[in-house]
Protein backbone atom coordinates (compact mmCIF):
# COMPACT_ATOMS: atom_id res chain seq x y z
CA UNK A 1 0.00 0.00 0.00
CA UNK A 2 1.37 3.18 -0.68
CA UNK A 3 0.66 5.75 1.67
CA UNK A 4 -0.54 9.25 0.77
CA UNK A 5 2.43 11.66 0.73
CA UNK A 6 2.93 15.50 -0.32
CA UNK A 7 4.77 15.86 -3.66
CA UNK A 8 6.82 19.49 -4.23
CA UNK A 9 7.31 21.65 -7.02
CA UNK A 10 10.01 24.11 -6.98
CA UNK A 11 9.52 27.52 -8.48
CA UNK A 12 13.32 29.10 -7.92
CA UNK A 13 14.54 32.52 -9.60
CA UNK A 14 17.30 31.23 -12.17
CA UNK A 15 19.89 32.57 -14.95
CA UNK A 16 20.40 31.34 -18.14
CA UNK A 17 23.90 30.35 -18.86
CA UNK A 18 26.93 30.65 -21.84
CA UNK A 19 28.32 27.46 -20.98
CA UNK A 20 28.22 24.78 -19.37
CA UNK A 21 30.14 25.41 -16.16
CA UNK A 22 27.25 27.90 -15.23
CA UNK A 23 24.74 25.49 -14.45
CA UNK A 24 26.65 25.13 -11.04
CA UNK A 25 25.36 28.82 -9.89
CA UNK A 26 21.31 27.07 -10.55
CA UNK A 27 22.21 23.83 -8.85
CA UNK A 28 23.50 25.63 -5.49
CA UNK A 29 20.31 27.64 -5.42
CA UNK A 30 18.18 24.79 -6.05
CA UNK A 31 19.63 22.81 -3.00
CA UNK A 32 18.75 26.14 -0.86
CA UNK A 33 15.34 26.00 -2.13
CA UNK A 34 15.08 22.33 -1.59
CA UNK A 35 15.90 23.01 2.29
CA UNK A 36 13.34 25.59 2.92
CA UNK A 37 10.25 24.06 1.06
CA UNK A 38 10.76 20.64 2.65
CA UNK A 39 11.22 22.42 5.85
CA UNK A 40 7.55 23.40 5.43
CA UNK A 41 5.71 20.92 3.54
CA UNK A 42 7.20 18.32 5.94
CA UNK A 43 5.47 20.40 8.62
CA UNK A 44 2.23 18.53 6.89
CA UNK A 45 2.59 14.99 5.60
CA UNK A 46 6.24 13.39 3.99
CA UNK A 47 7.42 14.61 0.68
CA UNK A 48 8.09 12.18 -1.35
CA UNK A 49 8.45 13.56 -4.57
CA UNK A 50 10.18 16.88 -6.02
CA UNK A 51 9.57 18.27 -9.00
CA UNK A 52 12.32 20.99 -10.49
CA UNK A 53 10.68 22.58 -13.55
CA UNK A 54 12.10 23.06 -17.02
CA UNK A 55 14.64 25.76 -17.28
CA UNK A 56 15.60 25.65 -13.81
CA UNK A 57 19.21 24.17 -14.23
CA UNK A 58 20.12 25.98 -17.39
CA UNK A 59 17.80 28.72 -18.61
CA UNK A 60 16.06 28.78 -22.13
CA UNK A 61 18.94 30.80 -23.66
CA UNK A 62 19.00 28.64 -26.16
CA UNK A 63 15.59 29.97 -27.52
CA UNK A 64 15.84 33.58 -26.51
CA UNK A 65 19.02 34.82 -28.29
CA UNK A 66 18.23 32.51 -31.11
CA UNK A 67 21.54 30.79 -30.67
CA UNK A 68 23.54 28.35 -33.16
CA UNK A 69 22.01 24.53 -32.48
CA UNK A 70 25.41 23.02 -33.26
CA UNK A 71 27.54 25.84 -30.49
CA UNK A 72 24.89 25.17 -27.94
CA UNK A 73 24.74 21.52 -28.17
CA UNK A 74 28.65 21.63 -27.63
CA UNK A 75 29.16 24.64 -25.03
CA UNK A 76 26.12 24.30 -22.97
CA UNK A 77 24.07 20.94 -23.08
CA UNK A 78 24.66 18.03 -20.61
CA UNK A 79 25.00 14.36 -20.73
CA UNK A 80 22.38 12.13 -18.55
CA UNK A 81 24.14 10.40 -16.18
CA UNK A 82 26.55 13.40 -15.66
CA UNK A 83 27.96 15.44 -13.22
CA UNK A 84 24.68 17.70 -13.34
CA UNK A 85 22.60 14.87 -13.08
CA UNK A 86 24.64 13.34 -10.22
CA UNK A 87 24.19 16.65 -8.10
CA UNK A 88 20.44 16.08 -8.64
CA UNK A 89 20.81 12.90 -7.44
CA UNK A 90 22.82 13.91 -3.99
CA UNK A 91 20.13 15.94 -3.52
CA UNK A 92 17.65 13.11 -3.72
CA UNK A 93 19.57 11.10 -1.29
CA UNK A 94 20.15 13.85 1.16
CA UNK A 95 15.86 13.85 1.40
CA UNK A 96 15.16 10.78 0.55
CA UNK A 97 12.38 11.65 -2.23
CA UNK A 98 12.43 10.92 -6.35
CA UNK A 99 13.16 14.39 -7.93
CA UNK A 100 11.64 15.14 -11.82
CA UNK A 101 13.84 17.45 -13.46
CA UNK A 102 14.74 18.46 -16.86
CA UNK A 103 17.86 19.45 -19.18
CA UNK A 104 18.69 20.25 -22.63
CA UNK A 105 20.96 17.21 -23.17
CA UNK A 106 23.10 15.54 -25.89
CA UNK A 107 22.25 12.07 -27.14
CA UNK A 108 25.59 9.92 -27.73
CA UNK A 109 24.67 9.12 -31.37
CA UNK A 110 23.74 12.59 -32.47
CA UNK A 111 26.92 14.76 -32.36
CA UNK A 112 25.88 18.49 -33.39
CA UNK A 113 22.48 18.38 -31.89
CA UNK A 114 20.94 18.43 -28.49
CA UNK A 115 17.22 16.94 -27.56
CA UNK A 116 14.76 18.44 -24.35
CA UNK A 117 15.22 15.69 -22.16
CA UNK A 118 12.99 15.51 -19.03
CA UNK A 119 14.54 12.77 -16.38
CA UNK A 120 13.45 11.04 -12.81
CA UNK A 121 15.60 10.54 -9.94
CA UNK A 122 14.94 7.93 -7.43
CA UNK A 123 15.93 8.07 -3.72
CA UNK A 124 19.18 6.46 -4.47
CA UNK A 125 20.52 8.64 -7.04
CA UNK A 126 19.55 6.89 -10.03
CA UNK A 127 18.22 7.80 -12.92
CA UNK A 128 15.05 5.80 -13.55
CA UNK A 129 13.41 7.34 -16.48
CA UNK A 130 14.48 9.95 -19.47
CA UNK A 131 11.30 11.05 -21.86
CA UNK A 132 12.51 13.11 -24.98
CA UNK A 133 10.06 15.87 -25.43
CA UNK A 134 8.36 14.83 -28.54
CA UNK A 135 6.30 17.29 -29.76
CA UNK A 136 4.58 21.30 -29.14
CA UNK A 137 7.83 22.70 -29.46
CA UNK A 138 7.11 26.39 -29.73
CA UNK A 139 8.80 28.27 -33.23
CA UNK A 140 11.87 29.23 -30.78
CA UNK A 141 12.64 25.79 -29.22
CA UNK A 142 14.82 24.62 -31.63
CA UNK A 143 15.42 21.14 -29.15
CA UNK A 144 15.39 18.10 -31.46
CA UNK A 145 12.27 15.89 -30.97
CA UNK A 146 12.62 11.78 -31.44
CA UNK A 147 9.57 12.40 -34.33
CA UNK A 148 12.22 14.65 -35.90
CA UNK A 149 14.61 11.51 -36.84
CA UNK A 150 11.53 9.25 -36.27
CA UNK A 151 12.87 6.29 -38.56
CA UNK A 152 15.97 5.82 -36.78
CA UNK A 153 14.14 6.32 -33.74
CA UNK A 154 12.17 3.82 -33.58
CA UNK A 155 14.50 1.23 -35.40
CA UNK A 156 16.44 1.65 -32.25
CA UNK A 157 13.99 2.30 -29.48
CA UNK A 158 11.20 0.14 -31.27
CA UNK A 159 7.68 1.83 -32.21
CA UNK A 160 6.29 1.64 -28.70
CA UNK A 161 4.81 3.55 -25.85
CA UNK A 162 7.78 2.83 -24.09
CA UNK A 163 9.84 4.60 -26.69
CA UNK A 164 7.70 7.79 -26.46
CA UNK A 165 5.73 7.98 -23.40
CA UNK A 166 7.84 5.82 -20.88
CA UNK A 167 6.54 5.59 -17.22
CA UNK A 168 8.77 4.06 -14.14
CA UNK A 169 6.87 2.25 -12.15
CA UNK A 170 8.60 2.85 -8.20
CA UNK A 171 7.52 3.18 -4.53
CA UNK A 172 5.13 6.33 -4.73
CA UNK A 173 2.98 5.01 -7.69
CA UNK A 174 4.07 5.27 -11.67
CA UNK A 175 5.35 8.59 -12.71
CA UNK A 176 5.35 10.24 -16.24
CA UNK A 177 6.97 13.01 -18.05
CA UNK A 178 4.99 15.81 -20.42
CA UNK A 179 6.65 18.78 -20.86
CA UNK A 180 5.00 22.31 -21.50
CA UNK A 181 3.16 22.76 -24.65
CA UNK A 182 3.49 18.91 -24.87
CA UNK A 183 0.40 18.88 -22.53
CA UNK A 184 -1.55 20.91 -25.22
CA UNK A 185 -1.97 17.95 -26.74
CA UNK A 186 -4.00 15.00 -25.43
CA UNK A 187 -2.34 12.80 -27.27
CA UNK A 188 0.52 13.00 -24.99
CA UNK A 189 -1.11 12.75 -21.63
CA UNK A 190 -3.40 9.88 -23.69
CA UNK A 191 0.39 8.54 -24.61
CA UNK A 192 1.38 8.54 -20.64
CA UNK A 193 -2.04 7.21 -19.01
CA UNK A 194 -2.02 4.13 -21.23
CA UNK A 195 1.43 3.24 -20.34
CA UNK A 196 0.24 3.32 -16.75
CA UNK A 197 1.15 6.96 -15.51
CA UNK A 198 -0.31 7.75 -12.30
CA UNK A 199 1.29 11.00 -11.21
CA UNK A 200 3.03 13.05 -14.18
CA UNK A 201 5.33 15.81 -14.32
CA UNK A 202 4.44 18.99 -16.52
CA UNK A 203 6.46 22.09 -16.47
CA UNK A 204 7.11 25.19 -17.44
CA UNK A 205 4.68 27.06 -19.76
CA UNK A 206 5.46 30.94 -20.18
CA UNK A 207 3.10 33.86 -20.04
CA UNK A 208 0.88 34.86 -21.47
CA UNK A 209 -0.18 31.39 -21.68
CA UNK A 210 -0.06 31.21 -18.00
CA UNK A 211 -1.78 34.15 -17.41
CA UNK A 212 -4.68 33.43 -19.77
CA UNK A 213 -5.57 29.98 -18.07
CA UNK A 214 -3.86 27.82 -20.75
CA UNK A 215 -1.37 26.00 -18.45
CA UNK A 216 -4.44 25.83 -16.00
CA UNK A 217 -6.88 24.62 -18.52
CA UNK A 218 -4.78 21.85 -19.96
CA UNK A 219 -3.45 20.06 -16.70
CA UNK A 220 -6.77 20.36 -15.42
CA UNK A 221 -7.89 18.45 -18.59
CA UNK A 222 -4.99 16.09 -18.92
CA UNK A 223 -5.58 14.67 -15.17
CA UNK A 224 -9.14 14.81 -15.85
CA UNK A 225 -9.57 12.92 -18.76
CA UNK A 226 -6.73 10.23 -17.82
CA UNK A 227 -7.20 10.03 -13.96
CA UNK A 228 -3.74 11.01 -13.32
CA UNK A 229 -1.96 13.95 -10.92
CA UNK A 230 -0.30 16.34 -12.92
CA UNK A 231 2.38 17.91 -10.99
CA UNK A 232 3.10 21.17 -12.44
CA UNK A 233 5.68 24.03 -10.77
CA UNK A 234 6.63 26.69 -13.15
CA UNK A 235 9.66 28.97 -13.65
CA UNK A 236 10.24 32.29 -11.16
CA UNK A 237 12.24 34.78 -12.22
CA UNK A 238 14.76 34.55 -15.11
CA UNK A 239 18.37 36.44 -15.72
CA UNK A 240 19.81 36.31 -18.71
CA UNK A 241 23.29 35.49 -17.05
CA UNK A 242 24.57 34.76 -14.00
CA UNK A 243 26.20 38.15 -13.75
CA UNK A 244 22.59 40.08 -15.00
CA UNK A 245 20.94 42.27 -11.75
CA UNK A 246 17.71 42.14 -12.82
CA UNK A 247 15.43 38.92 -13.55
CA UNK A 248 12.28 38.76 -15.68
CA UNK A 249 9.12 36.89 -14.21
CA UNK A 250 8.45 35.04 -17.74
CA UNK A 251 6.68 32.34 -16.35
CA UNK A 252 4.01 34.57 -15.69
CA UNK A 253 3.39 32.00 -12.05
CA UNK A 254 0.57 29.59 -11.92
CA UNK A 255 2.11 27.15 -10.80
CA UNK A 256 -0.32 23.56 -9.17
CA UNK A 257 -0.98 20.37 -8.44
CA UNK A 258 -3.95 19.44 -9.83
CA UNK A 259 -5.28 15.56 -9.00
CA UNK A 260 -7.23 12.41 -10.80
CA UNK A 261 -10.39 14.32 -10.92
CA UNK A 262 -9.36 17.77 -12.15
CA UNK A 263 -9.35 19.20 -8.70
CA UNK A 264 -6.28 21.64 -7.60
CA UNK A 265 -4.70 20.28 -4.45
CA UNK A 266 -2.11 22.87 -4.71
CA UNK A 267 -2.05 26.11 -6.60
CA UNK A 268 0.60 29.32 -5.94
CA UNK A 269 -0.57 31.95 -8.23
CA UNK A 270 2.16 34.57 -9.07
CA UNK A 271 5.73 34.97 -8.02
CA UNK A 272 9.04 37.13 -9.07
CA UNK A 273 11.46 35.32 -6.70
CA UNK A 274 11.59 31.86 -5.65
CA UNK A 275 9.03 29.78 -3.56
CA UNK A 276 7.19 26.36 -4.19
CA UNK A 277 3.85 24.54 -4.18
CA UNK A 278 3.21 21.68 -2.59
CA UNK A 279 -0.36 18.99 -2.64
CA UNK A 280 -0.86 15.72 -1.22
CA UNK A 281 -0.79 12.39 -3.93
CA UNK A 282 -3.06 9.94 -2.87
CA UNK A 283 -2.26 7.24 -5.71
CA UNK A 284 -4.64 4.58 -3.70
CA UNK A 285 -7.79 6.46 -3.94
CA UNK A 286 -6.88 7.09 -7.80
CA UNK A 287 -6.59 3.87 -8.48
CA UNK A 288 -9.93 2.97 -6.62
CA UNK A 289 -11.15 5.33 -8.44
CA UNK A 290 -10.35 3.86 -11.58
CA UNK A 291 -11.53 0.22 -10.60
CA UNK A 292 -14.83 1.45 -9.31
CA UNK A 293 -16.20 4.97 -11.07
CA UNK A 294 -18.97 3.53 -13.56
CA UNK A 295 -18.50 6.64 -15.88
CA UNK A 296 -15.51 9.20 -14.69
CA UNK A 297 -12.55 6.35 -15.26
CA UNK A 298 -13.05 7.69 -18.86
CA UNK A 299 -10.47 5.16 -20.80
CA UNK A 300 -12.05 2.07 -20.27
CA UNK A 301 -14.44 3.48 -22.84
CA UNK A 302 -12.04 4.15 -25.70
CA UNK A 303 -13.06 3.21 -29.08
CA UNK A 304 -9.45 2.78 -30.22
CA UNK A 305 -10.63 1.95 -33.94
CA UNK A 306 -12.63 5.89 -34.11
CA UNK A 307 -9.90 7.18 -32.54
CA UNK A 308 -7.18 5.48 -35.40
CA UNK A 309 -9.45 7.06 -37.79
CA UNK A 310 -8.50 10.62 -36.96
CA UNK A 311 -4.72 9.98 -37.39
CA UNK A 312 -4.70 7.76 -40.39
CA UNK A 313 -3.72 11.00 -42.43
CA UNK A 314 0.25 12.28 -41.48
CA UNK A 315 0.18 15.95 -40.44
CA UNK A 316 3.23 17.31 -38.95
CA UNK A 317 6.89 16.33 -41.24
CA UNK A 318 8.86 13.40 -39.49
CA UNK A 319 12.26 13.33 -40.02
CA UNK A 320 12.99 16.73 -40.10
CA UNK A 321 16.20 16.62 -38.93
CA UNK A 322 17.32 13.16 -39.93
CA UNK A 323 20.29 14.76 -42.23
CA UNK A 324 19.66 18.45 -41.10
CA UNK A 325 20.42 20.79 -38.17
CA UNK A 326 17.83 23.04 -36.52
CA UNK A 327 18.06 26.06 -37.82
CA UNK A 328 17.01 29.39 -36.47
CA UNK A 329 13.33 30.89 -35.95
CA UNK A 330 12.91 32.86 -39.17
CA UNK A 331 13.59 29.22 -40.81
CA UNK A 332 11.10 27.49 -38.95
CA UNK A 333 8.73 30.00 -39.42
CA UNK A 334 8.99 29.83 -43.36
CA UNK A 335 9.71 25.80 -43.52
CA UNK A 336 7.43 24.50 -41.15
CA UNK A 337 4.76 27.17 -39.48
CA UNK A 338 3.57 28.69 -42.84
CA UNK A 339 3.96 24.66 -44.76
CA UNK A 340 1.47 23.59 -42.18
CA UNK A 341 -1.11 26.17 -42.24
CA UNK A 342 -1.17 25.69 -45.75
CA UNK A 343 -1.57 22.10 -45.50
CA UNK A 344 -4.97 22.26 -42.77
CA UNK A 345 -6.19 25.20 -45.54
CA UNK A 346 -5.32 23.08 -48.49
CA UNK A 347 -7.46 19.80 -46.82
CA UNK A 348 -10.67 21.39 -46.00
CA UNK A 349 -9.69 21.73 -42.31
CA UNK A 350 -9.51 24.99 -41.87
CA UNK A 351 -10.98 27.91 -44.08
CA UNK A 352 -9.45 30.71 -44.65
CA UNK A 353 -10.46 33.80 -43.17
CA UNK A 354 -12.44 36.59 -44.92
CA UNK A 355 -9.99 38.60 -46.73
CA UNK A 356 -7.01 36.08 -46.76
CA UNK A 357 -4.05 36.63 -49.67
CA UNK A 358 -1.83 33.99 -48.40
Amino acid sequence: MIEPYNAVGLIPSFCGIRRREDIRHNLEHLESLTKAAFWLSNLDIPVRLLAIPEGAMMGFNDEVLDVDHADYANTCCIDIPGPETDAVGKLAKHWNVFIMAQAKARHPDWKDRFFNVGFIVDPDGNIVLKHYKISALLPVERSVSPHDIYDWWIEKYGRTLDAFWPVADTKIGRLGIMMAMEGNYPENGRGLAMNGAEVVYRASMPAPFTENDVFEISNRARALENNMYIVAPNIGSYRLYPDSHLGIDAGGGRSMIVDYKGGIVGKQLDTNGSTFVAGVINIEALRHHRENAQVTNWMKDIRAELAQIIYEQPIYPKNRYLDAIPGKHADYKRDVIENQVELMQTRGIWKKPAGSHS
